[in-house]
């Protein structure tokens, strides 16, 4: 006796179903995708409330180098603490370059100047990225911080940005994107909170938020 269970005649009408819904669904997909016709450089920002703004920018390094794109990779605000995310991918130095520009968060340096230089520094170097052809795709981690906090001028910043060469992919994370530069993007995704466990009383964990 078959451990199967038996193919009643309702089951087999839902496969048929199903079956002419996907083949309707593929054709459908097929004609969409056949209408897309644009390529090139995509300009992402990734802004919210919610975590995984710099997971998810770190995710398509990853998938960069999958690739073998060279990645450039500025990190602002952010101090020098060691991360999972710049020990991973020190394993690649003929394929990423991490600048560490940061001087910490705001509450610890307690320095707005140190800020300021340290800001005006990441872009400096971001810019020399974004403009070196040698570099196929630019994270600029936290830059959005350092706009909200009025330490780079905003509208350098969208200039810049607007007149990158279009074969070039850059990602910006960080909450409280402005507007300006929301209007530029090809993508913005917004992280939205519904649970955390620093609420519940959890330290940041090691592989997860460092």
């Amino acid at each position: 006796m078959s451990d199967q269970p038996s193919t009643t005649d309702s089951d087999r009408a839902r496969d048929i179903a199903h079956e002419r819904a996907m083949q309707e669904l593929q054709a459908q997909r097929r004609e969409e995708r056949a209408k897309r016709k644009l390529s090139g450089g995509l300009l992402i920002v990734l802004t919210g409330d919610g975590k995984g703004k710099s997971s998810s920018g770190f995710g398509m390094v990853a998938r960069a180098l999958g690739w073998n794109m060279r990645v450039g990779i500025v990190q602002f605000i952010k101090g020098k603490w060691r991360t999972g995310e710049r020990q991973f991918f020190a394993r690649f130095p003929d394929l990423v370059t991490y600048e560490v520009m940061g001087e910490g968060f705001t509450w610890d340096v307690q320095d707005r100047q140190r800020d300021l230089a340290a800001a005006g520094k990441g872009w400096a170097r971001a810019c020399e990225l974004i403009a070196d052809p040698d570099y196929d795709f630019v994270l600029l981690d936290e830059l959005n911080i350092a706009l909200r906090n009025d330490y780079l001028d905003l509208a350098n910043v969208v200039n810049v940005l607007a007149a990158r060469p279009r074969d070039k992919h850059i990602c910006i994370t960080g909450r409280d994107a402005k507007p300006a530069l929301i209007e530029i993007a090809d993508l913005v995704t917004e992280m939205t909170v519904l649970k955390h466990p620093y609420d519940a009383g959890y330290r940041a964990q090691k592989g997860v938020e460092f």
